[in-house]
């Protein structure tokens, strides 16, 4: 190693949230590493901070500027807010994307979606097979998470072991994937010099009690639709394809016919059993099979644990759905939790669901639901297995982040809160913040990609707020008007205050003005504009208490 050389950390997206993960690792002289990124997820927009928005992605700026020093793509499991920008983001980057069976088998349908090429993805076994990426040596490392064959990577540098957890739990009994092994982790640890920086997952550091296996959900679930009458409809993550053959043996053991609703959760479960990570999931029924049975011998799974609008359980809530509906004493449950930002979508599917009678279960407190993340004892005993020397706390929000490192500077081992977009020396003893890169997002607004300051999103938010008005102004051509001005208006009330249509009011106050204007004023189309936009949002506001986003058009007349 050379003593011109550093190893870098640099999170892009997932350091300072849950979601959008993206992380970039680089090693060599200073602005010239060569360098690795893992994952290339999204998050989700919501309708206060991103309406009309359909997904939100890391801004990668940076690593399009240095596309040329890229050396390799990890993905380390097949989770949205880790594989999901890929088919989009791919073209900036343009390195080959490694992973495993399962993973790689998504990753490439997110590529054929969009017309990217299929043979940059690589397929990779597990440890001992390694990567060979430039001065990095890569090894997936099976992990138990809520999604089949998670993985963590274990990065050897020139400048010591890096172990990036990915997302994790301690699950010796998964039901579908890979138990936690301790005894290779153990193993990982006490090779060479050991591990020199553990990047950890930080999602559930709040949580004080140890995380309970899946295996654990079997017996309530089968107790809880045993004592049904009715239909019993049970939804959860899509991609959580342990719970969905959970929820299916219970439902059959509880006899019962299973049906699975939405095409998200069919493509995993039929990805899943292609590539061979699931095996023996019980028999499935056709939704018109589910209509031809009695209710009390039928079981929907279905998409929508979040409350999206568009999925399964959103379009039962408000009627039928492929000819199916619910009724008065039916079952549903939630067998998830709720991510923090998604509380109204589903609390508006549950009230939806009480209207019609049916009987809405939770996780309740866990009983029906278990996490796909090591809570803090489990944590800190990974701490205490791996023995790293530097912890940078990843995956989660700021408060997670400072409160791991908090835990880390407990145990006396050296720490960094390097949110998004923050560059961290790794080469000492000690990690050290010696950059920082402007790290955003991007929308994907239907097709188009926009900047999330590009102005579209909050110019839409103030539409949304404020409503619109449209000005259309003719001048002959001695910029002369011509006519009254008049005006069109969206999203504001019809009438004002006191009972006037609202469009007159502006209406009157426009050609009042146009009737004094200067010359000067009317000769410009810049100064015209910016006069009659303060005329309507005063107006506007003084008859209706808004002030508006205001279009002037102004068409001139021209002499032949």
């Amino acid at each position: 190693m050379s003593k011109k050389d550093r190893l870098i950390y640099l999170p892009l997206g997932g350091a300072g949230e849950i979601g959008m993960n993206c992380y970039v690792y680089g090693y060599g002289p200073a602005d010239r590493e060569r360098l690795i990124v893992v994952d290339l997820g999204v998050t989700f927009p919501d309708m206060e901070t991103s309406p009309g928005v359909d997904l939100i992605l890391p801004d990668v700026s940076w690593l399009r500027e240095n596309a040329e020093r890229i050396e390799a793509i990890f993905i380390t499991h097949a989770h949205e807010d880790h594989v999901g920008a890929l088919g989009w983001l791919w073209p900036d980057l343009k390195a080959p994307v490694y992973a495993r069976r399962f993973t790689a088998a998504i990753a490439t349908l997110k590529m054929e979606e969009l017309g990217r090429p299929l043979d940059v993805i690589r397929e990779v076994a597990p440890r001992p097979a390694s990567v060979k990426a430039g001065p990095f040596t890569v090894q997936f490392v099976p992990v138990s998470h809520s999604i089949p064959e998670s993985s963590a990577l274990v990065i050897d540098s020139p400048a010591g072991r890096i172990v990036h957890t990915g997302d994790f739990k301690l699950d010796g009994t998964p039901i579908v994937g890979e138990p936690f092994n301790p005894h290779l982790w153990h193993e990982i640890a006490r090779e060479g010099d050991g591990v020199k920086v553990l990047t950890c997952d930080s999602t559930n550091v709040f949580s004080p009690r140890p995380g309970r296996s899946e295996a654990t959900l079997t017996a309530p679930l089968t107790d809880l639709i045993l004592g049904q009458k009715g239909m019993v409809v049970a939804t959860t993550f899509a991609s959580n394809v342990a719970r969905l053959k959970t929820l299916a043996e219970a439902g059959r053991a509880a006899g019962r016919s299973v049906c699975l609703l939405g095409r998200a959760m069919r493509r995993m479960v039929k990805t899943a059993a292609e590539t061979g990570v699931l095996k023996d999931f019980p028999p499935l029924i056709t939704p018109e099979e589910a209509l031809s049975l009695p209710r009390s011998e039928v079981m929907l799974l279905v998409t929508g644990s979040q409350g999206e609008r568009r999925a399964a359980s959103a379009a039962l809530s408000r009627g039928k759905y492929l000819g199916l509906e619910l009724k008065e004493g039916d079952l549903f449950l939630f067998s998830s939790k709720t991510i923090p930002g998604n509380e109204r979508g589903v609390i508006r599917v549950m009230n939806a669901l009480s209207e019609i009678g049916v009987v809405v279960v939770d996780d309740n407190d866990g009983l029906y639901h278990v996490s796909g993340h090591a809570n803090r004892p489990d944590l800190e005993a990974v701490h205490d297995l791996m023995a790293p020397r530097i912890l940078l706390p990843m995956h989660g929000e700021h408060r997670h982040l400072r409160e791991h490192c908090r835990i880390a500077a407990a145990k006396g081992l050296g720490w960094e809160l390097a949110t998004n977009g923050t560059m961290v020396d790794l080469t000492g003893e000690a990690p050290s913040v010696v950059e920082m890169i402007e790290a955003g997002r991007i929308y994907l607004d239907g097709t188009v990609m926009i900047g999330a300051m590009d102005g579209v999103v909050r110019d839409r938010i103030r539409m949304a707020m404020n409503g619109h008005v449209l000005v259309t102004v003719l001048l002959d051509e001695e910029d002369r008007p011509v006519g009254d001005a008049w005006v069109e208006t969206m999203g504001l009330a019809e009438r004002t205050s006191g009972g006037r249509p609202l469009a007159e009011a502006v209406e009157g106050e426009l050609n009042a003005y146009l009737d004094i204007a200067a010359e000067d004023v009317l000769a410009e189309d810049d100064k015209l504009e910016e006069a009659l936009k303060r005329i309507v949002r005063k107006a506007v506001m003084e008859e209706a208490g808004k002030k508006p986003e205001v279009t002037v058009v102004t068409s001139r007349l021209v002499a032949e």
